[in-house]
């Protein structure tokens, strides 16, 4: 556990790439396979859920220390987060402990999940009697479920290819999926034997770049290739070994949510790998994602049930084709597999799996006219894909190679009231730097705020600094580290979608909110209402 908080500690305090490369590749030479292994997790994503409540933990804390829960609210507004806050306000440990990583998962983490609070509060009491302060920072955010560190998951996989002594491609390649900790896992992971489920898993997801300026400064109309961008689930459909799996962008199986293209799949030839997006289709539309969360919230049952889901189907428009016969062919050029992708939809039956169109156009000017038609189609706007590029590993460097563009339409905005804000973590942990807004409700006497989204993102950092010294001088009330303020400050906040929401007072939630501007132009009075949001929705589901 010593060395992996002093690996956390080291990675927090440096924002440099080549730097953070260096402590992982140290880390991992000198680390022991189960302890390497636990660390991989940890860092790819694989974290445990649920293990304590944050109330749990400063219960107990309260309860330690015997401070008042006034004192504790107050150090940390002034720390920022609460891990740190109560690691540091903790007594001196008893004694000290050199327990390697695994055990301290397995014998403080892993037991937190599912027992009784009596259990809960003994094992947490006995971390706090062996480590110290940094080290019960890291305990609370691993017991949390907030383990977050400012590594990707990229520069992990980098450090593991050196040491491995494999491209970079191919460690992405071993690392899709959620990564199971143990020793034998780890060596696998490393010389890349042995590993069963080889045959069930995805590629790693190649990734586009905004498009930032004019389109036609990407050169000639006729190397570029145009699909309409869907707004539903990216995801990789495999037939391989007479098995067929469905994965998600997000590196998750979701095969037993959509039954109806497992179903469809069978006919694909063995060893195919499709590249495509997962959408709930009627009368010749896609419907909004929206309607696409009722099939992941679903409980996964023992077997493919299409009994499960109402009449509405879910398609799979296939866009590029990533293994044909048992063949990798990512690194052939896009127009080489878009035409075997085309044979391939072409020799099927039924219309589950489909062929994502291309949109044709004379001109760049004309092309620009499709795309700021694409709401219109239920699209977020369009892919440009070079004809000749090869399928990359995430988001490539531009220039590097000839890629992909995501040309997405201007988000939906509305202008906002901010009505409170609480300071971010990490960095941003002594700023003010995440907002609540709200829209006017006028349909009463009174006109109210209501609250409809939060957002922290947008803003310059002169922005952010100016905006926490004014959060601080106006706060009108407390509750821990979060401030109410006054209602005066407006911004034009732009998101990508929106849909009923019986959790949200406003009644309307929206996805991906950022804040586009601060409108210092406009008073609180000027700011939008419900029901420009309500006329939003109606013309978002049509």
């Amino acid at each position: 556990m010593r060395r992996f908080t002093r690996l956390f500690m080291d990675l927090d305090a440096t924002t440099a790439t080549g730097d953070k490369l260096a402590l992982l590749e140290a880390y991992f030479r000198g680390a022991d396979p189960a302890d390497a292994a636990w660390a991989v997790a940890l860092l790819t994503g694989n974290r445990p859920k649920g293990a304590a409540s944050t109330n749990a933990l400063r219960d107990l804390a309260l309860e330690v220390t015997s401070l008042p829960g006034w004192l504790i609210g107050e150090c940390h507004a002034a720390v920022g987060d609460l891990s740190e806050t109560i690691a540091l306000l903790l007594p001196e440990p008893e004694r000290t402990t050199d327990e390697p990583l695994h055990r301290t998962m397995e014998a403080r983490v892993l037991p937190l999940m599912g027992a009784k609070e009596d259990t809960k509060r003994a094992i947490i009491r006995d971390a706090w009697a062996v480590f110290d302060a940094d080290e019960r920072l890291v305990y609370h955010k691993l017991i949390r479920g907030g383990f977050r560190l400012g590594v990707q998951k990229r520069l992990v996989t980098r450090a593991l290819a050196n040491i491995a002594g494999v491209e970079h491609d191919v460690m992405a390649h071993r690392l899709v999926g959620a990564f199971v900790p143990s020793a034998a896992n780890y060596e696998r992971l490393l010389n890349g034997e042995g590993d069963d489920d080889q045959h069930a898993r995805a590629y790693p997801f190649f990734l586009a770049h905004p498009l930032e300026g004019e389109a036609s400064a990407l050169g000639g109309l006729s190397d570029w290739a145009a699909e309409w961008k869907w707004d539903g689930i990216r995801a990789q459909l495999i037939k391989r070994g007479g098995e067929v799996t469905l994965w998600s962008r997000g590196e998750e199986l979701i095969a037993h949510q959509f039954p109806e293209i497992i179903a469809a799949a069978q006919q694909l030839y063995e060893g195919t790998v499709l590249d495509g997006e997962v959408l709930l289709w009627r009368d010749d539309r896609p419907l909004p994602f929206a309607a696409l969360q009722s099939r992941l919230n679903r409980k996964v049952a023992p077997t493919h049930q299409m009994s499960l889901f109402d009449e509405t189907r879910a398609v799979l428009v296939a866009y590029d084709l990533l293994e044909s016969d048992g063949e990798d062919w990512r690194g052939r050029v896009f127009a080489d597999r878009r035409r075997r992708l085309e044979a391939v939809i072409r020799s099927l039956d039924g219309e589950t799996i489909r062929l994502s169109p291309l949109v044709d156009a004379g001109t760049w000017d004309e092309l620009g006219s499709l795309q700021e038609s694409a709401r219109e189609r239920g699209a977020e706007g369009l892919m440009l894909k070079h004809r000749g590029s090869v399928y990359g590993v995430g988001r490539t460097k531009p220039g590097d190679t000839p890629g992909w563009f995501k040309w997405k339409v201007d988000p939906y905005t509305v202008d906002a009231v901010l009505t409170a804000a609480q300071p971010g973590s990490g960095r941003r942990a002594s700023l003010y730097t995440d907002y609540t807004f709200g829209v006017w409700d006028r349909s009463g006497e009174k006109p109210k705020l209501v609250t409809f989204a939060k957002a922290y993102s947008g803003l310059e950092q002169d922005e952010i600094e100016r905006l926490d010294r004014w959060i601080r001088k106006h706060t009108t009330s407390k509750s821990g580290p979060f401030r109410q303020v006054e209602t005066v400050q407006v911004f034009e906040l732009g998101f990508e979608g929106l849909q009923e929401s019986r959790r949200h007072k406003s009644g309307i939630a929206v996805r991906f909110p950022r804040i586009l501007r601060w409108r210092t132009d406009k008073t609180a009075a000027e700011a939008d209402t419900i029901e420009t949001l309500h006329a939003l929705l109606r013309a978002h589901t049509g």
